[in-house]
């Protein structure tokens, strides 16, 4: 029963914080769930409107250290961790932050574990802004460029004008 009660109260915490509304950090990008088609499960926004500013594409992201060495071989999670390093390291080369991100495609090998994948939410939600997340895609492949690659991420920034 104490139990049951505490789930309650956490569970309706997190909804009333889902229910605030989003702080842009961009005024010209608008995030947002339009009521015209199915509100997503998890956090990502269905569309975002871009009105100005620089656009950003960052090619897919492996796990790979800035000595171009494999991170967490065989490790899922670390790999995730090295992904959003590698991204965070790119939007901010290009002058800006990881609110600068609208779009993530997310490509997962069909050799990771189906329940390793929460760790992926657990690690992203670190880095992006979740009041006003990216759109979002994930898609399971076959493999990817290398057999030891788990998870590769591209994304879209738009950066405001200085």
């Amino acid at each position: 029963m104490r139990l049951a009660v505490i789930l309650f109260l956490v569970s309706t915490a997190l909804a009333a914080d889902a229910k605030k509304p989003a702080k842009p950090a961009n005024p010209r990008v608008r995030f947002s769930n339009p009521s015209t088609i199915a509100k997503p499960l998890s956090t990502y926004s269905q569309m975002v409107e871009v009105n100005g500013g620089k656009t950003v594409y960052i090619a897919g992201q492996v796990a790979v250290d800035q000595a171009g060495e494999l991170v967490g071989p065989n490790d899922f999670r670390a790999q995730v961790e090295q992904v959003f390093k590698n991204i965070k390291a790119a939007v901010e080369s290009a002058g800006g932050d990881m609110n600068s991100l609208v779009k993530t495609n997310y490509y997962c090998a069909e050799s990771v574990d189906p329940t390793q994948i929460s760790a992926l939410r657990e690690v992203r939600d670190r880095y992006i802004n979740t009041a006003a997340p990216p759109t979002s895609t994930f898609v399971v492949v076959k493999r990817l460029a290398r057999l030891e690659y788990l998870i590769e991420v591209e994304a879209v920034a738009v950066i405001k004008d200085k």
